[in-house]
């Protein structure tokens, strides 16, 4: 029995593209060659080969988010600026 193959249509990020496509090039391989291996993985690992995680904020991030809702809420009392002069003067004076 042959091996019989058939064809698939991805759109992708042209700068992801051609970023991996050089790396894979560096490896020795090409895009079909690689999806065809990431793809046989997810049918042995009968699931994705790698970790998929949402990333998580920094404690900076988060202090900076509090510290965002509390201005919001009145809080902490933040100075507004009408325009950029106004912001680069009282940092020249801090």
């Amino acid at each position: 029995m042959s091996n019989l193959t058939s064809a698939i249509n991805v759109n992708v990020d042209t700068k992801i593209k051609n970023e991996a496509s050089a790396i894979l090039k560096d490896l020795g391989l090409n895009m079909s060659t690689f999806i065809n291996m990431a793809l046989a993985q997810v049918v042995k690992r009968d699931g994705i080969p790698f970790e998929i995680t949402n990333p998580k904020p920094t404690k900076e991030m988060l202090h900076a988010l509090k510290e965002a809702e509390d201005i919001i809420n009145g809080k902490i009392e933040a100075k507004g600026y009408t325009n950029i002069n106004e912001l680069f003067k009282d940092l020249d004076n801090e």
